[in-house]
């Protein structure tokens, strides 16, 4: 979900979408709490791992 973030935030930037920077920097700020929230011990929907 980082990786796909980053992915779409510098496509946008690269390309002037606007939208798609938009999304690139959401998916990519909920990819890093969900990886901070796995690393850190706590089961975030059941799962304790996020890949």
């Amino acid at each position: 979900m980082i990786i796909l973030g980053l992915i779409l935030a510098i496509a946008g930037y690269l390309f002037h979408i606007p939208i798609l920077w938009t999304i690139g920097l959401l998916v990519l700020v909920v990819g890093i709490v969900l990886w901070a929230l796995g690393s850190a011990g706590r089961a975030v929907g059941g799962r304790r791992h996020y890949y």
